[in-house]
C-alpha cells in the first residue's frame, strides 16, 4: 500500500485548478506526484491511498483537476480499482470525486476531450491501447 498525505507530501495549502492560477495547483499535484504514485501502485499491484486531511482546505477545482486527470490518463475502472481517497474531516470530497468528477472525466476521456495544461510538464504516464506509456500528451497553448 502506498500513501500520499497531501498536507505532508505536497502542501498544507493546496491551490486552485491549474498552474496559471496559483502555486500548488491541482495540475501541479497531478503532474509532480499523483500520476507517478498511481502508476507505481498499479505496477506493484497495490492500492494508492490519498489522504486529503490536515490541509487548510481545498478548492473543488484543485480536486477536480488532479483526480480528473487521473481518470483521463488511467480510466475510471483502474482508478476505482487502485485508488482509495480518505478524509475524515471532509468526507463529502470523496463522494464528489467518485459520483461527479470520475464520471465526467471518464466521459471526457471517451470523447477524446483532452485536458488543458498550462506549463510544459515532464513526461507522465497514460494507459493507452492496454499498456502504459510515458509521454508528453498535451502542451500548453502558447
Amino acid at each position: 500500500m502506498k500513501v500520499i498525505e497531501i498536507h505532508k507530501d505536497f502542501s498544507e495549502y493546496p491551490g486552485l485548478r491549474n498552474c496559471s492560477l496559483s502555486d500548488k495547483s491541482g495540475e501541479e499535484f497531478y503532474h509532480t506526484m499523483l500520476n507517478f504514485s498511481f502508476y507505481d501502485a498499479i505496477s506493484s499491484d497495490e492500492k494508492l491511498i490519498v489522504d486529503l486531511d490536515l490541509t487548510s482546505g481545498y478548492a473543488s477545482s484543485f480536486l477536480d483537476e488532479a483526480f480528473g486527470n487521473l481518470v483521463y490518463d488511467f480510466t475510471k475502472e483502474l482508478v476505482m480499482q487502485y485508488l482509495d481517497i480518505i478524509s475524515l474531516e471532509e468526507p463529502h470530497w470523496k463522494d464528489m470525486l467518485i459520483n461527479k468528477t470520475f464520471i465526467e472525466w471518464e466521459k471526457r476521456r471517451l470523447e477524446g476531450n483532452s485536458p488543458k495544461v498550462y506549463i510544459i510538464h515532464t513526461p507522465w504516464y497514460r494507459y493507452r491501447n492496454n499498456k502504459f506509456e510515458l509521454g508528453v500528451w498535451e502542451n500548453p497553448d502558447v
